[in-house]
Parts: structure tokens; sequence; C-alpha cells
């Protein structure tokens, strides 16, 4: 399986903890983890390449330069890096026909060989809504011009890179960001879904794309229990500002996250950086 994760040095403690996950749910299987980045260090990038080949998977490298996003619109607090995993495709091996892109704050609990191989024919992206009425119709009011039938989560995207590169321009997402610059909220995910909504299989959050936050809720209307998500859920995402390295959080799944955590970082130089 070919995983894409793109971060800076900040996410390089869960990046390992989430790689430790999959890794050991699926210990037959081989990947290919595509780091898209442009700050790392070359230091960083041999501890993230040492940590990967010592787990037996392969790493491979795609630094973007500096200035190739430099004439791009950017909005508030986000910079030219979320367009990386939008444009992914364009810094891609040609040859390569799909790829997993996958958010740091990411636990893989079970198999997520079936979200990898399922067809993709006409699609962009396999994506997850999160549904909630709530949250679903703020953000179609809010993109209401792009008439969107869900408001997809962009932490789990299976990319048909085939389809990308026929469909999708660089000139419409830097378009999309001028037009729409104040009403934007999470710039990227908000470009994928008022450009491409209609161009995303849907899958399903329970399984692919579990918000760790809504346990309760989806407890309380009887869809999931604890066995549900531990013999089910295949991705466990740990969405918001508060994430389970941080000293201070408190969520249902803190204990699962710390022994994935355990099992992964065992230097004391990697425990330091969950104090921060």
């Amino acid at each position: 399986m070919n995983i894409l994760v793109t971060l800076n040095a900040n996410y390089i403690h869960p990046l390992k903890v989430m790689l430790k996950s999959l890794f050991l749910n699926h210990p037959a299987a081989s990947f290919t983890i595509y780091l898209m980045h442009s700050s790392l260090t070359e230091e960083e990038v041999a501890g993230i390449r040492q940590y990967i080949e010592g787990n037996g998977q392969r790493l491979e490298v795609v630094p973007i330069k500096e200035d190739y996003f430099a004439d791009a619109p950017v909005v508030k607090h986000y910079s030219k890096e979320m367009y990386y995993r939008l444009l992914a495709y364009k810094f891609l091996p040609e040859e390569m026909e799909r790829i997993l892109y996958l958010d740091p704050d990411i636990l893989i609990i079970n198999d997520i060989t079936e979200l990898y191989e399922m067809d993709l024919s006409g699609y962009l992206y396999a994506a997850a809504y999160h549904d909630r009425a709530s949250v679903k119709e703020i953000n179609k009011l809010r993109l209401k011009p792009y008439e969107i039938e869900a408001y997809y989560n962009s932490g789990v995207l299976l990319m048909n890179l085939v389809e990308q590169r026929e469909k999708i321009k660089e000139a419409d997402i830097f378009e999309f960001v001028e037009l729409n610059r104040k009403k934007l909220i999470l710039p990227d995910q908000d470009i994928i879904n008022g450009l491409y909504s209609k161009h995303i299989k849907d899958i399903d959050e329970l399984i692919y794309n579990f918000d760790a936050r809504f346990y309760s809720y989806f407890k309380l209307l009887g869809k999931v229990d604890m066995d549900f998500v531990i013999n089910r859920t295949a991705i466990l995402h740990f969405c918001g500002k508060k994430k389970p390295w941080h000293s201070n959080y408190s969520g249902k799944f803190h204990s699962l996250y710390k022994h994935y955590e355990r099992l992964a970082l065992r230097t004391s130089s990697d425990y330091a950086v969950t104090k921060m």
C-alpha cells in the first residue's frame, strides 16, 4: 500500500505512533510511506527513515521547494502547505494509480486493506463525512454556491491519482481560494468539498474515519459501543484541537493511544515531546 503523509517537525511524534499502529495491524503487508514536506531538516528526515525502515517498511521522501507555492493565495494562519495534499498528484510518481492520505492524529486499529483496494472508477477520492445535521447544514450554507451534498473530512483520503491528473487543476484551486478567502475555515478541506464533493465516494465514518470526540453521541444513538470500535473500526481519528499526545488530554480513547505510543516511542527524548 502507498501511504501519503504531509507534515512539519511538530508532528513527527504522532506520525510515529500512527505508523506503528498501521504496521502492527497489518503484519503481512508491505507499505511505502511517501513523506511530503518543505521544512524538515536532514536529521529529522533521517530519523523518520530509520524508524520506518526499522519496522521493515519503505520511505520515499518528496521534498517540495520552498518557493513552489510562493504566489499561491493563503488564508489566515494556514500556509502554502495546505496545497500539498490537494496537488499531491503533481509530485508523486506518474505511474502511481492510488495512494491513501492519512493525518498523523490517527490510530489504525483494524485492517484497512478493503478501503485501500475499493473501486474508485470515476471518483477523485474516497472519504467520509461526519453525519451530524448541524455540521452538514452549516457547511452547506457556508459553501452554498457550490451545492455540496455532504461535507467530507480530509484527514483520510483515498486518492485516485489517474482521475486527479485529468480533472484537478492548480488554477481552479487558487481561484477558489481567492473568491472564498473570507468564508474558509479549514481551507484544504473547504477546497476539496467546494470543488470536488460530487466526485467523492462515500466511506463509512464509523469504520474508516471515526471521530473520537463523538463516541458518546454515537453510543447514545445505539450505533456503537466499545466492542464495536475495538473490533470493527479501522481508523480512529483524534479530530479537533485537543490531541492525545498532550499531557492534558482526557478523551475516551486516551488509554488506547498511550498504548500505541508506548509501543512506538521508547526513548526518553521521544517521551519528552508528549509533555510539551
